[in-house]
C-alpha cells in the first residue's frame, strides 16, 4: 500500500496556490483533464519536486451495463505512465446507457449515477473492474459516490456492496467521506455503519470536499468548505484504520489559498483525533458484512437487465421519459435538474465563448435546450450542438448572431455532420456575411 500524506485535487485555476501551500505531498488531476503530451508545467514541476500525481477519472462508467470502453482505458493507462502513478482512480457510477445491449440510442448523463446495489450490478461492476484491472499499468482504486437517488429492490448495503466487490477483485478503495455523509442526508445511510461493514485493509486514500443542503437535499458540490459533519465522518474512519492518504477536492468557487490551509489544518485534526481514539483503543466492533448469494444465470443476461434499467433511469433523467416505478419523482427532479445544471457548467468552461457571446440569456437557453436533447457524445459536441440549435432559432441580436455563426464554423469542420436546418442556415447565413 502506497503511503500518500496529505494531498489536495490540482485544477489549474490553483496551480500556483498549490505549488506553494506547505504540507503538500501528493495532488490528484482529473484524468480526462490533462494531455499527457502537454502536461501543465505546474505539475511538471511538482512531479520534479517529488510530489506524486494521482490520475482521477470520471468517465469509464465502470458501473455501467456495457464493458469498458478499451479506448478511455488505453487514454487512463497513458496518463499515469506519463505521469508516473503508483495508481489510478476511478468512481463505482454509470455515466451513459442506451446503446447495443437496449437497441436504442445511446445517451449521456454527463455526471457520476449511482449503481443498484443488486447481485446484477455487483456481477457486471466485479468484472468491469476486472477489465480494467487488466488493462491498467498500476492498481486501480474505485470510489464510493454521492446519490440524490436510490434505487427500489436493493439487495445490499452500502458497506456490503463495497466489501464484496473489494473481496472478489482485489481492488482498492477509495473512500469519499464527504459521499457517506451526502448519503446519510439523502438516504437515510448511517456513514459509521457504512465504515464498520468496509474492509479497511483495502482503502487507497480517502476524499473530503464541501457541499451544501437545500430543503433537505444535500449537495455534493465540491465548492463549499468542509462541514464538521464530514469531517466528524473522517475521524470515524481515522479512528478504524490510519487512511495512506486524505485529499481536500475543489472543483469551484476556490477561495484564497489560506483558507485552503486552512481546510487541509482540520483534516489533518480531524486524522490526529481519529488516530487518538483508535490508540487509546476506543474503535467500534467491525461488522460483518452480508456476503450476497451467488448468483445463477449467465453474466450477458445480468448485463442486459442492467442496461434496460439504467436505460429507463437515465431516459427520465435526460430525455423526459416517464420515471421508473418505485422511484421518487420528487428526487428524480431534482436528480434531472442538478444534471442539467452541471451540463450547463461544463459547456460553458469546455466552450467559454458561449456565455460571452449569448450573455445572460446563455443560461436560460442552454437549459431550454438540454430539456430536449440529451447529450450523445461528450460535452465539446454538445457544446457544437447548442450552438447549432441556437442558430437554428435565428436569435433576434445581429451581432450575437454573426458571431456564434462564426464561432460554430470555426469548430465544426469543413464538413458538417449532417444537412439538418441549422447547416444549412449557417451556410446561407455565412454566405451573406460573406458578401457585406
Amino acid at each position: 500500500m502506497v503511503e500518500l500524506g496529505t494531498g489536495i485535487g490540482w485544477r489549474p485555476e490553483i496551480a500556483e496556490a498549490v505549488e506553494r501551500m506547505p504540507g503538500i505531498d501528493w495532488v490528484e488531476v482529473v484524468a480526462e483533464n490533462v494531455c499527457p503530451g502537454h502536461l501543465p508545467e505546474s505539475l511538471t514541476r511538482l512531479r520534479e519536486r517529488g510530489v506524486t500525481v494521482v490520475p482521477h477519472g470520471v468517465s469509464l462508467g465502470l458501473g455501467g451495463a456495457e464493458r469498458p470502453d478499451e479506448g478511455r482505458l488505453a487514454a487512463l493507462a497513458e496518463r499515469a505512465e506519463t505521469l508516473r502513478s503508483p495508481l489510478v482512480t476511478e468512481h463505482i457510477a454509470f455515466v451513459r446507457a442506451g446503446g447495443a445491449l437496449t437497441a436504442s440510442s445511446p445517451i449521456e448523463a454527463g455526471h457520476l449515477l449511482p449503481v443498484p446495489r443488486t447481485r446484477d450490478a455487483l456481477d457486471v461492476l466485479c468484472e468491469n473492474v476486472r477489465v480494467a484491472q487488466d488493462a491498467l499499468p498500476v492498481p486501480l482504486a474505485v470510489e464510493n459516490i454521492a446519490a440524490l437517488i436510490s434505487w427500489p429492490g436493493e439487495e445490499m448495503t452500502e458497506g456490503q456492496f463495497l466489501y464484496e466487490l473489494a473481496d472478489r477483485t482485489g481492488v482498492r478503495l477509495l473512500i469519499d467521506v464527504a459521499n457517506l455523509h451526502t448519503n446519510h442526508v439523502n438516504r437515510g445511510e448511517d456513514p459509521a455503519k457504512a465504515l464498520a461493514e468496509l474492509p479497511l485493509e483495502a482503502i487507497a486514500y480517502v476524499h473530503v470536499a464541501g457541499g451544501f443542503e437545500r430543503d433537505g437535499v444535500w449537495h455534493d458540490s465540491h465548492a463549499h468548505p468542509v462541514p464538521r459533519p464530514v469531517l466528524d465522518v473522517l475521524t470515524d474512519l481515522a479512528s478504524r484504520v490510519s487512511p495512506p492518504g486524505v485529499l481536500l477536492e475543489r472543483d469551484e468557487n476556490f477561495p484564497e489559498a489560506e483558507e485552503m490551509e486552512r481546510e487541509l489544518g482540520a483534516i489533518r485534526r480531524a486524522v490526529e483525533e481519529g488516530a487518538e481514539r483508535r490508540d487509546a483503543g476506543a474503535v467500534a466492533a467491525a461488522v460483518v458484512g452480508v456476503r450476497p448469494e451467488p448468483r445463477q444465470g449467465s453474466l450477458g443476461a445480468a448485463r442486459e437487465r442492467l442496461a434496460l434499467a439504467q436505460t429507463a433511469v437515465l431516459s427520465a433523467l435526460v430525455a423526459q421519459a416517464p420515471v421508473p416505478e418505485g422511484f421518487d419523482r420528487v428526487r428524480m427532479g431534482v436528480q434531472a435538474r442538478a444534471l442539467a445544471a452541471k451540463r450547463a457548467d461544463v459547456v460553458a468552461k469546455v466552450a467559454p465563448e458561449l456565455p460571452v457571446i449569448l450573455g445572460d440569456g446563455y443560461r436560460s437557453a442552454f437549459l431550454a435546450y438540454a430539456r430536449t436533447r440529451p447529450m450523445t457524445d461528450g460535452y465539446r459536441r454538445d457544446a457544437l450542438d447548442f450552438a447549432e440549435h441556437v442558430l437554428a432559432g435565428r436569435p433576434e441580436d445581429a451581432s450575437a448572431r454573426r458571431e456564434l455563426l462564426e464561432w460554430w464554423l470555426e469548430r465544426s469542420g469543413s464538413k458538417p455532420r449532417s444537412r439538418r436546418p441549422a447547416v444549412r442556415l449557417a451556410r446561407a447565413t455565412r454566405r451573406v456575411l460573406l458578401r457585406r
